[in-house]
């Protein structure tokens, strides 16, 4: 069983569950399918798992190294984001409705995506590693969202808090609408979820 499941806090984990998308942060394992490090590249990204007929040995040594997600929200709160090889058409939304929703940085569709990545990797982790998080308030969590409740992770779906797990979610729970949470996923990926980015969710 290869440490390669990716969860809502970033971490890389084992598991025999499968992932509904691949992900990619740069050559992190070694010649023994060993995870090295957490990262390479400043640029995570959300792949499909098929792209023209491509065809892949995961952990190969001297290649990138393939992590996989429950689905595109875990990947979005691990702190990845789509793919402008293999998914265009999201990338470019999701980059469109970033900067909508992040007007602070003054940056237009001309902006490199190299800039973004900068910035959500100030937000993934800080610089010991560990995960960056925010407080918010429950009803201006958009759906897609995860959170931090008890210790474990929960996704916002319709205000309502489902525990994940790499299998898939549980039974929800209801918090009160003013409930400050600390949220996973990244400021700015939130904003552009406000914004009207909807990410896959395994049902």
């Amino acid at each position: 069983m290869l440490q390669n499941r990716v969860d809502p806090s970033g971490d890389i984990i084992r598991t025999s569950a499968r992932g509904s998308w691949m992900g990619n942060r740069g050559l992190i394992h070694d010649e023994h399918q060993q995870v090295q490090r957490p990262f390479r590249l400043t640029a995570w990204l959300i792949c499909v798992l098929e792209f023209k007929g491509r065809k892949r040995t995961v952990m190969s040594p001297g290649l990138y190294t393939e992590l996989f997600f429950l689905d595109e929200a875990t990947a979005f709160s691990a702190g990845h984001r789509p793919c402008f090889e293999c998914r265009r058409e999201a990338a470019n939304r999701f980059k469109l409705l970033w900067i909508k929703g992040n007007p602070e940085y003054h940056f237009t569709e001309k902006t490199p995506i190299g800039e973004i990545d900068a910035i959500l990797h100030r937000e993934r982790m800080d610089r010991r590693g560990a995960k960056e998080t925010f407080r918010a308030v429950l009803k201006d969590i958009p759906t897609g969202t995860f959170v931090s409740y008890e210790g474990k992770a929960y996704l916002v779906r319709n205000g309502l808090l489902y525990p994940w797990s790499p299998l898939g979610y549980g039974t929800p729970i209801d918090l009160p609408e003013d409930s400050r949470l600390d949220v996973l996923t990244p400021r700015s990926t939130v904003q552009a979820f406000l914004m009207g980015y909807v990410p896959q969710i395994t049902a």
